[in-house]
């Protein structure tokens, strides 16, 4: 799971024009017509979203203790696996990934092609807390912090090709109160709604 250390700011909505590679293109006729490797890309429509993949069941602790496992339970579109549409040919998919992380300037690389948000269908993770001190009600949640973006492929003299990638740049897990109030995540919101007491501060919406 990539961690929550990775933080990304601002949001790129210009088209930007970046090179794809150092190597050639070619316009001659037949397979080297329409397989280029060496082409530009034009991004545009970034958009940026977080989004709850795995929520544990309201977690009521009576008595104090030192450390709590809690199963994270997949919701909504999980278990799945970044995506380009329109992957020109010659190139994979995990190449336009990282046309696209090349453009964001991310710190660390978007997920390829190989990885999931969750690591098995139908089971989440498990996330453990060891403070020493817990009781009371609490809420754990996985979340993604999802990109997409639309791009046109140009290589010599072929026809741009378009297409689509949805990928993420982080992932994470949260355990919290729900004494405490609301969380700075989005997703850490929503879980806190759905697992807290009813007029606990962490399930305030304002």
């Amino acid at each position: 799971m990539r961690g929550t250390a990775r933080r990304i700011s601002g949001t790129a909505l210009a088209t930007v024009v970046l090179s794809a590679g150092l190597a050639a293109c070619t316009g001659g006729k037949g397979e080297s017509a329409r397989s280029c490797t060496g082409g530009t890309y034009a991004w545009s429509d970034v958009r940026r979203s977080e989004e709850l993949t795995e929520l544990a069941d309201p977690i009521r602790l009576e008595k104090r203790t030192a450390s709590y496992s809690a199963r994270l339970k997949p919701v909504g579109d999980t278990g799945v696996r970044p995506t380009v549409n329109g992957t020109p040919q010659g190139l994979r998919a995990a190449d336009v990934i990282k046309a696209l992380g090349k453009h964001l300037r991310v710190g660390e690389p978007l997920a390829g092609p190989s990885e999931r948000d969750v690591p098995e269908e139908g089971l989440g993770h498990v996330f453990e807390a060891a403070t020493g001190d817990l009781k009371g009600a609490y809420y754990a949640w996985a979340y993604r912090k999802a990109v997409e973006a639309d791009f046109a492929y140009t290589c010599g003299s072929n026809a741009s090709v378009k297409g689509h990638v949805r990928t993420w740049e982080e992932t994470g897990t949260g355990f919290l109160p729900c004494s405490s109030g609301p969380s700075e995540f989005m997703t850490g919101r929503q879980a806190a709604r759905e697992s807290c007491p009813e007029g606990s501060d962490a399930a305030r919406t304002s």
